[in-house]
Order: structure tokens, then C-alpha cells, then sequence
């Protein structure tokens, strides 16, 4: 009786996870063709900004690729996932040099998380730490990666990331930072943009921190080098 009512647990469950894995995948199919209107980050922000302000709403108008400046482009690959173009999703080598790191820390103070991986989390997860989470980012982003072009999951990164207190994408962030269009960023810019992106709601508008500008002095070095689809 108990292993028949275990049998019957397990069932259930791994009917639940087949269920929950077919509900990610048909959104990456849809999202593939079209845009999404929010994302799972952009809801919590959103939730989070209400809480102080019932009247709250984010910032976040959505651009084509084309319409986003290489620059911005080179930017966020060079500081976020040099090995965007080449890689299937996961950077094997930057994992465990983050995981030595970690280890010799005794804490976790490194990832390698690729644009791939950032674009499966903000799509779907929430920033909880876990490895249950992890593994769903894993399965979302395998999924990213056999479904769409590189050029669209950069497409689709550079108009869901955060830049700002409910500011999402790189029409709405060029805006708020430097009252200009996406298209329209200067090198310098788009590297200041690309530098704030680990903590995008640290720094004011075009705030010039003695650590930004050495970041940025050093993805403007390499951005002649990433390669963008």
C-alpha cells in the first residue's frame, strides 16, 4: 500500500515537472516570433516599487536589433559573455574557474553566468540562490539556445535587462542615463551602461565613480575585439 501511494507520489510529480518544463518551452517557441511584454524580473521590480508607491510603473519600451547601437552591443558581450557567439549556452571554463574561486573564498563571491543563462532567469526565475533554481536556468537556457539565433537572445537580453530603479532595456536605459535613443549611444556610453549592469540600481545618472571609469576605460579596450551576431 505505502509503495503503491510512493509510486503514485512520484508519478504526480514528475507529471508536474513535464507539465512545468512544456509551459517554458512554449514560451521560448512564442517569444522566438514575439516580444514579451514583461518579464519575471520586471513583475517582482514592479511589486517591489508598489510597495512604496501604489502609483509605481516601470520604464521599458521596446527597440528592434537593429535599432540598438552596436556599440551597446560589443558593450554588454565584452563585460557579460566574451564567448557569447561561440558558445551553446554555458561558458565550461569560466564555471570552474568561478567554482575554484568560490572554493578557495569558502563563499560564493563569483559566477559565470553566460547572457544566455541571465536571459533564461530574467525571462522566467527570480534572483533566489538555489540549485533547484539553477537547474531550471540550465533547462531554460538549453532551451534558448536550440530554439532561437544568437542574434535573437541578444536581442532579447539588451530589452528585459535592468539599468536603473524601473528601468528595463536599452531604449528606456539610453533615455534615463543619457537622454538620447539606443541607436544613438556614443562608445564611452554604452560601456558606462554595460558597467553598470551587475548592479544597475547603485548609480545615479551618469554617475562617474573612480571604479566606473576604470571599468569602462577597460571595456571600451575591449570592445573593438567581441563579436556581436
Amino acid at each position: 500500500m505505502l509503495w503503491r501511494a510512493f509510486c503514485y507520489a512520484l508519478g504526480i510529480a514528475a507529471l508536474g515537472f513535464l507539465v512545468l518544463q512544456a509551459w517554458f518551452f512554449g514560451h521560448v517557441l512564442w517569444w522566438n516570433s514575439y516580444n514579451p511584454g514583461a518579464t519575471a524580473f520586471m513583475q517582482a521590480r514592479l511589486a517591489d516599487l508598489r510597495k512604496k508607491n501604489p502609483a509605481a510603473g516601470l520604464r521599458h519600451e521596446w527597440v528592434s536589433y537593429r535599432r540598438i547601437s552596436p556599440h551597446l552591443k560589443r558593450a554588454v558581450v565584452a563585460a557579460e559573455d566574451a564567448k557569447f557567439v561561440g558558445h551553446e549556452g554555458f561558458d565550461w571554463e569560466a564555471i570552474q574557474k568561478a567554482l575554484d574561486k568560490n572554493e578557495r573564498r569558502g563563499k560564493v563571491v563569483a559566477g559565470a553566468s553566460t547572457i544566455s543563462q541571465q536571459l533564461a532567469k530574467n525571462l522566467f526565475l527570480s534572483a533566489e540562490r538555489s540549485w533547484a533554481r539553477k537547474a531550471q536556468e540550465a533547462a531554460i537556457t538549453w532551451m534558448l539556445e536550440k530554439t532561437m539565433s544568437k542574434q535573437r537572445i541578444l536581442e532579447l537580453y539588451l530589452n528585459v535587462a535592468e539599468w536603473g530603479e524601473g528601468v528595463f532595456g536599452a531604449q528606456a536605459a539610453a533615455r534615463h542615463h543619457f537622454g538620447v535613443a539606443a541607436e544613438s549611444l556614443t562608445p564611452a556610453q554604452a560601456a558606462w551602461l554595460a558597467a553598470i549592469l551587475p548592479s544597475p540600481r547603485r548609480y545615479a545618472r551618469g554617475q562617474a565613480s573612480a571604479y566606473l571609469r576604470e571599468r569602462v576605460g577597460i571595456l571600451l579596450a575591449r570592445m573593438p575585439q567581441a563579436r556581436i551576431p
